[in-house]
């Protein structure tokens, strides 16, 4: 819900949007508890009963909610207690990265049924509608779950994606900036398409299974080929005035430029899977793959090392500047890295911040992301469920 100023002048709250929201949050809490009675949606939530019946009375009718038995012990009848429908909805979620293609099909719940992916470096969207076509049945298959139950699909990409130069970026990578994405996936399903840049898709996954769960101001950062953030404040994933927000990769740290003088050089160019790939190549390494075990080996584990401790130094003043401005409760770092690496980084990070913060009003923890590995596709598969459960609300 956006209320207040926007661009362009003034703006209120309609009956639409107040019905979204309160359906928003009512969600929220029930996936945050697991089982709630309609007395304890309204005592937790601040809605009117009558309003907390007309919103689960919905989304019952829709299937997205279920009873689970009744809640004796109180005083006065007993009360109807209500869970998430897992059943209720199915949707399929991609993300595409400049290395890699992920592909899940999640469940109304977030639990993700069954899921592909695919090192490609640079991929053509050619390529990635093949992989998605070829393997469409193959997820479904494993998922247990037929086509007519998918309500749509969500796609969770980079901004700028055939733009943005990073360090590989093939000329013809360009096309995708003229791609009509909606019809790139149209086909053989027939399902809204929804599109999302991918660390707001994983901010707004994370919001709804993950972390945000429980803490309702965070900043995600993503690790992905580049580094992305999404800013959550109040429950609601904030977008800003272009649709830009979180964009902390951009921002400019010292570094070493490209024939190794110093430099200010963008934040990602160190925090990504590019950065820790130019420390793998130069080291004669083959780059980061997704799901490979961690080695034993320790040339490479000196290596990783010397990538966090880079990136927790180089994190370090962008970091005190969201808590400045923003001062989220907490800073979730996701992505496609392992979670040994994800936590090595945030703890690496937290002890940095405490000197380099020092001066702060507050400094917020870091923290692995719930959702880390998979969010952003997780996220634009949540997308559908979005629209699907606002369908005509006006609570």
């Amino acid at each position: 819900m956006n209320l207040g100023l926007t661009r362009s002048g003034y703006r209120g709250a309609t009956i639409e949007d107040a019905g979204a929201h309160n359906t928003r949050i009512v969600l929220r809490a029930i996936r945050a508890q697991g089982m709630l009675t309609k007395a304890d949606l309204a005592r937790q939530t601040g809605l009117a009963h009558p309003t907390v019946t007309n919103i689960t009375r919905r989304l019952i009718e829709r299937g997205l909610l279920r009873t689970a038995g009744m809640q004796r012990g109180g005083r006065g009848q007993p009360a109807t207690r209500l869970v998430i429908n897992a059943e209720g909805a199915h949707a399929i979620g991609l993300n595409v990265d400049r290395d890699h293609i992920t592909m899940v099909l999640a469940d109304f719940a977030g639990a993700v049924k069954a899921r592909l992916d695919t090192e490609i470096a640079f991929a053509l969207p050619e390529q990635v509608r093949s992989f998605y076509r070829r393997n469409l049945d193959r997820l479904l298959g494993m998922a247990g779950v037929e086509a007519e139950a998918i309500t749509g699909i969500g796609l969770a990409l980079p901004d700028g994606l055939g733009v943005i130069d990073l360090p590989g970026m093939p000329t013809d990578y360009a096309q995708w900036s003229a791609t009509n994405l909606e019809a790139l996936f149209a086909e053989p399903l027939g399902k809204p398409i929804f599109i999302e840049n991918d660390a707001a898709a994983a901010a707004i996954g994370e919001m709804q299974f993950g972390r945000g769960q429980r803490e309702a101001n965070f900043f995600y950062m993503l690790i992905s080929y580049g580094l992305g953030g999404g800013l959550v404040v109040g429950g609601q994933h904030e977008r800003g005035a272009d649709g830009r927000s979180g964009e902390i990769g951009f921002m400019p740290v010292p570094g070493e430029g490209p024939t190794g003088q110093a430099a200010m050089v963008p934040l990602q160019s160190i925090v990504s899977i590019a950065g820790l790939n130019r420390r793998l190549t130069q080291a004669g390494r083959a780059p980061f793959a997704q799901g490979e075990a961690l080695s034993a080996d320790a040339a490479l584990q000196r290596i990783h090392d010397e990538w966090i401790e880079e990136c927790a130094r180089a994190l370090v003043q962008p970091l005190v500047a969201v808590n400045l401005l923003i001062n989220p409760g907490v800073v979730l770092v996701g992505g496609r890295l392992p979670m040994p690496l994800l936590e090595r980084l945030t703890q690496r990070t937290n002890l940095l911040l405490r000197s380099g913060g020092r001066d702060a009003p507050a400094i917020a923890p870091v923290m692995a992301a719930a959702l880390a590995e998979d969010a952003s596709a997780v996220g634009a598969a949540l997308l559908s469920f979005d629209d699907l459960a606002l369908a005509e609300d006006a609570a």
